[in-house]
């Protein structure tokens, strides 16, 4: 699947060399673990643990030192290749987690390699630290797992949510895959059908017509709008959304942040210009995280200091890099000629700074003030559109919010248990093959079809989808998705 790019990747010049690595997290913990992974461990194991390994079976034994005094008694375990996570031989050492053993461990093997190397052992030579991912990236370039899975393998690491854990679980059993391979099994068949009409041209149109060209690629097109949406889904579970909180000071936007964490994470207090930096807490709403981002207060006066003047600007860059924005106005001002004013202000910049597709929920805060209430024309909770009353102080209108981010989004619910983790990248991918389809619609329903046309947006289509699963990308592709895992995986 991948061995044509093999010899291409910068990090595949040692592909052959056994690595190693500490595979658990840094720190104190009650067991921690060192992996090896190679071609024929047999000479490093017996060297390490002075006997043979039964694959697969744990042997509890002590692990000594280049003097012979055991650094810790350890469970080993050998996994022959390709029965193994990597494809290869791998050896994991399983002892107590304190960071100074593990790194005594470490220590210890790859003095061991050196030796077996200065020894030159045919079957072993130059034992090196792994980079990070490169353990799942042997077992994507020894065909254990496809790109897709192995960006899953990271994802489930990650995952800041239980949705979330469970869609990339999903993935890296396959489930995305076997989608893509769906799409791409159809595509084949219509590639070989053009294809062989372009060999028999006198034949091309008939031949076209009789095997339903135009059906199937119009079925490939409906499949792919499918898997789009369940992709759009599976990247807001992994990549979540950003939300930022924008108004005029003391509209309630710190304690709107608080309200959505559950927590004291903002100052709160009357004084204008109390939020000087951005903060910001990732809260889930139905499995989906939020990153909700508190701003600095947007005003221009005379007051304005050099620091809150900072504050301001790193707010409008926030917002510039925002999946949506949290507009929130104060009830009890709205009749202030001053206030609606910079509101208006506000709002149009918004509008100048800010995407077509990014939203901007209007939020009128303070909704517990009754005397307030009764003058406007949407009780607290209860939503118009983009426009929502609330109040971040008692909680009112607040599930109203959630729902609405959601929906405006795109998030479609449902069961998470029928979801599958995604990133952007799938995203953009799908895309670009739905626009090569398009126009290789177009070239088939033209009056006169050009079929060498269609041939060629097919193809392009097909080397669009095969990025996703990797059987066709390209090596800085490949560098940029391993190099974000962490060291022993």
């Amino acid at each position: 699947m991948a061995g044509f790019f093999l010899d291409n990747l910068p990090m595949l010049s040692q592909h052959d060399a056994p690595i190693i690595a500490i595979a658990t997290a840094p720190g104190r913990g009650a067991v921690g673990i060192v992996r090896v992974s190679g071609k024929n461990l047999g000479a490093l194991i017996e060297a390490l643990c002075g006997r043979a390994l039964k694959p697969r079976e744990a042997t509890y034994l002590p692990l000594p030192d280049e003097t012979g005094a055991p650094i810790d008694h350890v469970l080993a375990l050998h996994f022959p290749g390709p029965n193994s996570y990597t494809g290869e031989d791998v050896l994991e050492l399983q002892a107590h987690g304190g960071p100074v053993v593990l790194q005594l461990i470490l220590a210890r093997c790859l003095q061991v390699g050196a030796t077996l190397n200065e020894q030159n052992k045919p079957l072993l030579s130059g034992l090196r630290l792994a980079q990070p991912g490169e353990f799942t990236q042997r077992a994507f370039l020894n065909h254990k797992l496809d790109l897709a899975q192995a960006e899953a393998v990271a994802d489930l690491i990650d995952a800041s949510t239980e949705a979330a854990a469970r869609g990339a679980s999903r993935s890296l059993a396959g489930a995305f895959s076997n989608e893509i391979h769906q799409l791409r099994d159809a595509l084949i068949h219509l590639r070989m059908l053009v294809e062989a009409t372009l060999d028999f041209p006198e034949e091309d149109i008939d031949f076209l017509k009789q095997a339903d060209a135009q059906g199937q690629l119009t079925r490939l097109q409906q499949n792919l709008a499918r898997v789009m949406a369940q992709t759009k889904q599976g990247a807001l579970l992994r990549e979540g959304i950003r939300v930022v909180i924008a108004g005029q000071p003391n509209a309630g936007k710190s304690s709107l942040l608080n309200a959505l964490a559950g927590a004291e994470l903002a100052i709160v207090t009357p004084i204008a210009g109390t939020t000087r930096d951005v903060v910001q807490q990732t809260i889930q709403i139905e499995g989906v995280p939020l990153h909700v981002v508190d701003t600095a207060g947007l005003r221009e006066h005379p007051d304005v200091d050099e620091v809150e003047r900072i504050g301001i600007a790193r707010a409008w860059d926030q917002i510039g890099q925002a999946d949506a924005v949290l507009f929130l106005h104060d009830l009890t001002r709205k009749d202030e000629a001053a206030y609606a004013e910079a509101d208006l202000q506000i709002e149009q910049t918004l509008q100048d700074k800010l995407d077509t597709h990014v939203p901007v929920l209007h939020l009128w805060n303070k909704a517990d003030a009754n005397s307030i209430v009764a003058t406007v024309p949407n009780q607290a909770g209860t939503t118009t559109s983009t426009h929502i009353t609330l109040s971040a102080k008692t909680g009112d209108g607040l599930p109203a919010l959630r729902q609405q981010l959601l929906n405006v989004v795109g998030w479609q619910g449902g069961s998470a248990e029928g979801m599958f983790m995604a990133r952007e990248r799938h995203v953009q991918a799908l895309h670009e093959v739905d626009e090569h389809l398009m126009l290789a619609n177009a070239s088939l329903q033209a009056q006169v079809p050009a079929l060498d046309l269609l041939a060629e947006e097919l193809r392009l289509s097909q080397n669009a989808l095969n990025t996703i699963t990797g059987e066709f990308s390209p090596d800085d592709l490949l560098g940029v998705i391993f190099s974000s895992f962490c060291i022993g995986k």
